[in-house]
C-alpha cells in the first residue's frame, strides 16, 4: 500500500491540475481587454474569436495592458506543461512488460516531456512579444502531443488486461489531434473573421479534448492501481 498511495495521489494531482487549468483560464477570460486577430475594436473575452494564448499577451489585442488575465493564463499554462509531464512520466510505468510496450510506453513519454516543455515554452513566450517562438512551441508542443497519443494507444491496444474504451479514448484523441495539426498548417489565415472563427474552434475543442482525454486516462490509471 505504501508503494501506490504516492503513485495514487500523483494522478489525484493530475486530475485536480486539469480542473485547475479549466477553471483559471476560464476565470482569466472574464478579465481580457479586448480585441481579436481580425477586429481590435472589441469589448472583452470571444469564446469563438479570440485564441486562448490572447489571454497570455501582456498587451491585449486591442492595445490595452492586460496585467490581470495573463498571469493568470501563465500559471494555468505552465500547471497544464507540468501536469503533462507528470503524466507521461507516472503512465508509462504502469506497462513493464512485454519489452516492446515497455519501449512503446517510455517513447511516449519521451514525446510527452516534449510536449509539456513546449506548452511551458509558450507561457513564457506571449505572442506579443515573441510571435516567431510562441508559434514554434505551439507546433512543438502538438507534434510532440500527437506522436505521445498514438504511441500510448498502440501500447494500450497490446495491454491484454487493459480495458479496450482507454485505447478507443487516445485513438479518437490522437484522430482530434492529427485534424488540428492539418487546421494549423492548411487551416484558413486570420486575415478574414471566418479564418479567426474556424482557427479559434478548432483550438479550443483540441485543448478542451486534451483535458477531457488526459483526466480519463488518469482516473483509469489510478484505478489500475492497487
Amino acid at each position: 500500500m505504501s508503494s501506490s498511495f504516492p503513485r495514487q495521489r500523483i494522478f489525484d494531482l493530475i486530475v485536480g491540475g486539469c480542473i485547475f487549468f479549466v477553471a483559471l483560464t476560464a476565470l482569466a477570460m472574464l478579465f481580457y481587454p479586448g480585441g481579436t486577430a481580425s477586429d481590435p475594436t472589441t469589448r472583452g473575452y470571444s469564446f469563438f474569436m479570440n485564441f486562448f494564448s490572447d489571454l497570455g499577451r501582456t498587451q491585449a489585442r486591442n492595445s490595452q495592458p492586460n496585467p490581470i488575465a495573463a498571469p493568470m493564463f501563465f500559471i494555468a499554462l505552465s500547471g497544464a506543461g507540468v501536469v503533462l509531464i507528470a503524466f507521461s512520466i507516472a503512465f508509462a510505468r504502469l506497462f513493464t512488460r512485454p519489452r516492446l510496450d515497455r519501449a512503446l510506453a517510455i517513447l511516449g513519454t519521451l514525446a510527452g516531456v516534449l510536449a509539456g516543455t513546449c506548452f511551458i515554452g509558450i507561457a513564457f513566450a506571449p505572442a506579443n512579444l515573441n510571435s516567431a517562438l510562441h508559434l514554434q512551441f505551439v507546433f512543438g508542443a502538438f507534434e510532440a502531443f500527437t506522436v505521445a497519443t498514438l504511441l500510448y494507444f498502440v501500447v494500450l491496444v497490446r495491454a491484454p488486461t487493459y480495458p479496450k474504451r482507454f485505447a478507443a479514448v487516445f485513438g479518437a484523441f490522437a484522430l482530434l489531434l492529427l485534424l488540428y495539426l492539418g487546421l494549423l498548417f492548411f487551416g484558413p489565415s486570420l486575415k478574414t473573421p471566418e479564418g479567426v472563427m474556424i482557427q479559434v474552434t478548432g483550438q479550443k475543442i483540441i485543448v478542451y479534448a486534451s483535458i477531457v482525454s488526459i483526466l480519463i486516462q488518469s482516473l483509469g490509471a489510478r484505478g489500475r492501481i492497487e
